[in-house]
């Protein structure tokens, strides 16, 4: 091919570039960038435009990793368009640097890759939205520290005054502005030329561009400069932008700078470092005992709140007393109670009753949850914490409108949560078995993966920094890390290949989930296609390639001569060019989050790997003499729930101590256990004869319990025994009861039933509660329940990634419809259609066009207006028409279809070139 007919072919704007791309690309990037196919665009131009949007271009750049981002501001201060050879000195400076030339063409495959970057080797292009928002301006200093060229410093200048700075410099005077302007830039982008004129600049002005060399570049000066300045603006060397403003022209400090457009260019991300090392039998065994741990304390926090919880403040949540409460019942600091709370809800095992005394309870979720084995139970927490978006980190601190967040309350959700838990998982399970990660390591390793959304000054106060350290505390509270390691059930709950995932010292490449994994560092293949997608289907038919192979995004650009591919790389194919072969070290992609059906074949895998770590429960307990009886194990069910109402937990451990009261044994006689019950209860279940102080204890309980009778009058209390009503009335702690005798058996109180019982409780009697059928009521362990609930959805970062049956189907329709809008037409006899408009005919004029075309075998252009009157143009190749309707062929939605003729709005033949190949 001549030059000539190589430059007709290089596209002229962004969608050119993506006509050229083939399905498998146009499919990576509308991965990389989920949001340019909601709703799916109509065509190739319509794509190009929205890739454009300001929106859409600011969510692209925060996904990018910190060498690509620099890339991609190396190319914000270069020219436009700009030569890869251009762009590689900007990134490795003039004497070169492997790393950062081994590493630049995966970063600019992955620019290309999401439509950041477009053009030939030797005319890349940064979209235009990109620019505006990297170039550097007064107002938004460029992270490279440059200032405006030449060019731009002086656009203001006067021409004579410009022409003094070139005579300044030995250069010959010019006839305008133009050419003096021109002359100075050259002089300044010669090495040779510019260290001459350096050379004899004195110290003291070479200190004041060195104070401005690497940013900021703009300057303050008096009315009077001081010599040293004065040397310098005559030279041009500083350009005046406003009175009192100087600025370091962005070609003089490329030259000081040795031509890096980067102080430090980053092109290999920090290795994520173990600070100890673990045996992996040690690490399963701790996380297995903390993972009990979190199904005895979320058991705990619904059992305090069995009979209805704490109620709901107004605007929703716990209240800070009650959250207090709750951290003093589960003996923890309160972050970790508001942790375990939140954790409840979003596992669906807890929420408000919906009542007008609105309280929180647990749901009848919960009861199913406990009928569940303990690692089945583990595994429902562990994907529920795995996949929410509520952050009980943030408890405590202020919203936008300066009010508290509370736990259970609004404001909690933090779209990106998702995605950092499972990096961070990620990360640990990259490091070998029994490594627990150095903390500083993996936040380092995360501000590298995404530079936009960490901290843009020193200090680890961003939200994504404080969702790792919250992410590494919660694992080990859930108990997927041991030690600070990653457990074996933990590497399981990421899905099979995780640990094979992202290494710990190479980039994470493309997006995972929505707004998950790591950034664009890893090329063209980057966001492609995660280790689980290698080897299905991609949207064009073909295997999708797997980590590290490189979609054939940019076939049609050869490599620039100036970027020598690594000595060690293979060979190119033949279809593609030599900077789009992964070299060797081409880092892994990390791996995405799971789809809903395989994250819960991962959580089955995770439960069956930690179910024969977890203690088998315990039938039996240790009675001792002094009213205790010691739990040496997990209980089970039945024996747990009638021990947790006939006695008081008094400790908790590997062993659980249980307490024997006499207001705990009431409270078994309550539930409608009799004395004999407790008996033969304590006698099957310990391993130790009943003590003779316990036996006592029931038998001195029961006795008692029931003589007095409470029931409602407002309240009354009845006995057969007077004396005994006798000695209450002469109680003087009676008097607040309101007592008074209606017959010899029969006290009226003024109090209600509840309180009546409380009270007499308080003074040392047993009474017990009838109806009003007399007979005695049962108390027993009331379970108050809230109607079915849902579990919390989680709040998405922007669009879900497509799945590959969504990108084929919007790949065939973007196709179609940009077929159908820049395909030739045939010219019509009379009122031709308007290009790219719809074509209108009359319905005479359908008909016979689309009977003729039937005959034929022409492909048409139509008008189409569906049921909901959505209009759409379709390129289609008609079969047969009869009763009304035309069968065809659809080119847009690749299959035949039957369109009602009256819902044409008009047709139109494709010119012949077109006709033949409609795809």
């Amino acid at each position: 091919m001549s030059g000539d007919e190589k430059a007709a072919a290089a596209p002229r704007s962004l969608a050119e570039a993506l006509r050229q791309r083939d399905d498998a690309s146009l499919a990576a990037l509308l991965r990389a960038r989920p949001d340019l196919i909601t709703p799916v665009p109509t065509d190739l131009t319509q794509l190009a435009t929205r890739a454009g949007t300001r929106a859409s271009v600011v969510r692209a750049l925060e996904r990018l990793d910190r060498f690509a981002l620099q890339t991609a501001e190396a190319l914000a201060v270069a020219g436009d368009p700009a030569s890869y050879g251009e762009l590689l000195g900007l990134m490795a400076g003039d004497d070169g640097d492997p790393e950062v030339a081994a590493a630049l063409p995966r970063a600019l495959g992955a620019l290309r890759e999401r439509a950041l970057v477009w053009g030939a080797d030797d005319r890349l292009r940064l979209v235009r939205t990109a620019r505006e928002l990297l170039a550097p301006s007064p107002q938004h200093p460029s992270p490279t520290g440059l200032g405006p060229t030449v060019q731009e410093a002086t656009a203001g200048m006067s021409p004579g005054r410009i022409q003094e700075i070139v005579a300044a410099v030995g250069l010959p005077s010019t006839h305008d502005s133009v050419s003096a302007v021109a002359s100075l830039t050259a002089l300044f982008t010669d090495r040779e030329r510019m260290s001459a004129l350096l050379a004899d600049v004195p110290a003291g002005s070479l200190e004041v561009l060195d104070r401005l060399v690497w940013g900021p570049p703009y300057g303050q000066v008096t009315a009077d400069p001081a010599p040293r300045l004065r040397l310098l603006l005559d030279r041009g060397l500083l350009l005046p932008t406003a009175p009192g403003t100087v600025v370091l022209p962005r070609e003089v400090a490329l030259h000081l700078r040795a031509g890096r457009a980067h102080r430090a260019p980053e092109p290999v991300p920090p290795a994520v470092t173990a600070s100890a090392t673990h045996t992996a039998r040690v690490v399963d065994a701790t996380a297995a005992g903390q993972a009990y741990t979190a199904l005895a304390t979320v058991e705990e926090l619904l059992k305090d709140w069995d009979e209805g919880g704490p109620n709901v403040l107004r605007a929703g949540g716990l209240s800070v007393r009650d959250l207090k409460r709750t951290a003093v019942a589960l003996d923890v600091p309160e972050p970790v109670a508001a942790f375990w709370v939140e954790l409840a809800y979003a596992a669906g095992l807890l929420a408000s009753d919906g009542e007008v005394d609105e309280r929180y309870a647990a749901t009848p979720a919960y009861d199913e949850w406990l009928e569940l084995p303990p690692a089945d139970r583990w595994a429902r927490l562990a994907q529920a914490w795995l996949t929410a978006t509520r952050t009980p980190g943030v408890v405590g601190d202020r919203d936008a409108k300066d009010r508290t967040l509370s736990a259970l309350g609004p404001g909690l959700d933090r779209s990106a949560a998702p995605e950092v838990r499972h990096r961070v998982l990620a990360l640990l399970a990259a490091l070998p078995e029994g490594a627990a990660p150095d903390a500083e390591s993996v936040l380092a390793r995360l501000r590298w993966e995404r530079p936009l959304r960490g901290p843009q000054r020193t200090g680890d106060h961003d939200l994504r920094t404080r969702l790792a350290r919250w992410t590494l505390s919660e694992a080990e509270l859930l108990g997927v890390t041991g030690r600070g390691a990653l457990s074996a059930h933990g590497r399981a709950l990421l899905g099979a290949g995780a640990s094979a995932g992202a290494s710990a010292g190479a980039p994470a490449a493309g997006p995972t989930a929505p707004g998950a994994g790591a950034g664009a560092g890893a090329g063209a293949g980057t966001g492609a296609a995660s280790d689980t997608d290698a080897g299905r289907p991609g949207p064009d038919g073909l295997t999708a390639p797997g980590p590290g192979d490189k979609l054939p995004v940019h076939k049609h650009h050869p490599r620039h001569p100036t970027a020598e591919p690594p000595h060690d790389s293979a060979p190119p194919h033949d279809s593609a060019p030599p900077h789009h072969t992964a070299p060797p070290h081409d880092p892994t992609p990390a791996p995405a989050p799971l789809s809903p059906a395989e994250q819960a074949a991962a959580t089955a895998a995770a439960a069956r790997l930690l179910a024969p770590l977890l203690p088998e429960p315990l039938d039996h307990v240790l009675l001792q003499a002094d009213l205790t009886a010691v739990a040496p194990g997990p209980l089970r069910r039945p024996l747990a729930d009638m021990l947790g109402v006939l006695a008081n937990v008094e400790s908790k451990g590997g062993a659980t101590v249980y307490r024997f009261t006499p207001a705990s044994v009431r409270r078994a006689l309550d539930a409608g256990r009799s004395a004999a019950d407790l008996h033969a209860f304590l006698t099957e279940h310990s391993r130790t004869p009943v003590p003779q102080p316990l036996a006592y204890l029931i038998d001195d309980v029961a006795r008692k319990h029931g003589h007095l009778r409470v029931g409602a009058a407002s309240a009354y209390v009845r006995c057969d025994d007077d004396a005994l009503l006798n000695e209450i009335l002469a109680d003087k702690r009676s008097a607040g009861l309101g007592l008074r005798r209606l017959a010899p058996t029969v006290l009226a109180a003024q109090a209600d039933p509840g309180a009546l019982l409380e009270g007499l409780r308080a003074m040392g009697y047993a009474p017990a509660a009838e109806s009003a059928a007399g007979d005695v009521v049962i108390a027993r362990a009331d379970s108050h329940r809230t109607p079915p609930r849902t579990a919390p959805e989680p709040v998405p970062d922007g669009p879900p990634a497509p799945d590959a049956p969504l990108l084929s189907a919007a790949i065939r329709a973007i196709r179609a419809g940009d077929l159908a809008a820049t395909a030739p037409r045939r010219p019509a006899a009379a009122d031709p259609a308007a290009d790219g408009e719809p074509p209108r005919t009359s319905a005479a004029e359908t008909l016979a066009t689309v009977q003729a075309a039937v005959l034929t075998g022409e492909t048409l252009w139509i008008g189409y207006v569906n049921a909901d009157g959505a209009a759409s143009q379709r390129v289609i190749a008609p079969i047969r028409v009869e009763g009304g309707f035309v069968t065809a062929y659809d080119h847009t939605a690749d299959e035949v279809r039957t369109y009602p003729l009256h819902r044409i709005t008009g047709v139109a033949e494709l010119a012949e070139e077109a006709a033949a190949d409609p795809s």
